[in-house]
C-alpha cells in the first residue's frame, strides 16, 4: 500500500512492488494521477486497487485500510509516503501552511502508522513500514521551515517506531525514507491544497518566492523517483531502517551532527549555496 502514489516517488513505489510481482494498492487525492499509475502496474502484469484517500483524515485511512484488506486480505507493505511543501519565512508563513503541512506530511504518517501498524502486527508473517521524510529531516535549512520541521518529526516518530517494533519481537521492520532533490511534482503542491487550507492573504514574500524557484530548479535537474524506489526495495530486504542520499544533503547533514556534537551554532550547510552565490 503506497500513499502518494498518484505521481513522483509513490508512482515509483508502486511501479517497482508491481515489477516484483506483488499486488498494490494505490492512494492518493489525484484520481487522475492514481488511474494512471493503475495503468503502469497492470502494464507489469500485476494487480493494482486505487482507493482515493486524503491522508489527513483518519476515517480515511481507515476507509483505505479496510478497503485493502477486503480486496488482498492482509498488507504486507506499508509506504507512508504523501507529502506536500510551503516555503516562507517563520514567522510570516501563514497559518494555514503550518496546518496543510501538518496535516499531511505528519498526520498522513500518524494515521498511517496507527492505522495499518496493528494489522500487520496480528499478521504471522509480520511485514514492514515505509515513512517518507527528507534529507531535510537531517538537516536545516532557511525559507522552508515549515516543511523542514514536518520532516524531522517524521524522522523522530519513525525512531520511535523502530525501537518499539523491535520490543515488540521485530516482525515488522521499519525504513525512512530521505530522498534528495528527486524529479517529482512536489513544488506544484499547491494545485492540491483544499480549500480550507488555503490562506485569506496570498502575497509570497521574497524569500519564498526565491525559495520555490530554487526548488523547481533543483527538481528540474533532480534524481530519477525510480531510483528511491531502487533504494527503498533494498532496504527492505536488509531490514534497514536509514534510507539516505549520498551526495551533498549527506554531507550537510554530517555537518549538522558535528555542530550538535560540538555544541556550535548552526552552520549554514546547504547543497548547491555556494554555486546560487557565484552566480
Amino acid at each position: 500500500m503506497v500513499t502518494g502514489a498518484a505521481s513522483g516517488i509513490g508512482r515509483a513505489l508502486a511501479v517497482r512492488f508491481a515489477g516484483l510481482g506483488m499486488r498494490v494498492v494505490v492512494a492518493d487525492v489525484d484520481e487522475a494521477g492514481l488511474a494512471e499509475t493503475v495503468t503502469m502496474i497492470e502494464g507489469a502484469g500485476a494487480e493494482a486497487l486505487a482507493v482515493p484517500t486524503d491522508v489527513a483524515e483518519a476515517a480515511a485511512v481507515q476507509q483505505l485500510a479496510d478497503r485493502t484488506l477486503d480486496r488482498f486480505g492482509a498488507v504486507h507493505v506499508v509506504c507512508n509516503n504523501a507529502g506536500v511543501f510551503a516555503s516562507g519565512t517563520c514567522w510570516e508563513a501563514p497559518l494555514e501552511d503550518y496546518a496543510w503541512l501538518l496535516d499531511v506530511n505528519v498526520w498522513g504518517v500518524v494515521h498511517g502508522i496507527r492505522t495499518f501498524v496493528p494489522l500487520l502486527l496480528a499478521q504471522a508473517d509480520g511485514g514492514h513500514v515505509v515513512n517518507t521524510a527528507s534529507m531535510a529531516a537531517v538537516t536545516s535549512t532557511p525559507y522552508a521551515g515549515v516543511y523542514t520541521m514536518t520532516k524531522h518529526a517524521v524522522l523522530a516518530l519513525s525512531e520511535s517506531l523502530y525501537h518499539e517494533l523491535t520490543f515488540a519481537g521485530g516482525r515488522v521492520g521499519v525504513s525512512v525514507l530521505c530522498p534528495e532533490a528527486v524529479a517529482t511534482g512536489i513544488a506544484d503542491a499547491e494545485r492540491n491544497r483544499p480549500a480550507r487550507r488555503r490562506p485569506v492573504d496570498a502575497a509570497r514574500s521574497p524569500e519564498a518566492a526565491l525559495t520555490d524557484q530554487a526548488i523547481r530548479d533543483a527538481i528540474a535537474a533532480g534524481v530519477d523517483p525510480a531510483l528511491m524506489a531502487e533504494r527503498v526495495e533494498r532496504a527492505i530486504r536488509e531490514r534497514r531502517f536509514y534510507v539516505l542520499a549520498e551526495d551533498e544533503w549527506r554531507r550537510a547533514c554530517e555537518t549538522r551532527l558535528e555542530d550538535i556534537r560540538l555544541g556550535r551554532n548552526p552552520t549554514f550547510s546547504v547543497p548547491g549555496a555556494a554555486r546560487a552565490e557565484e552566480t
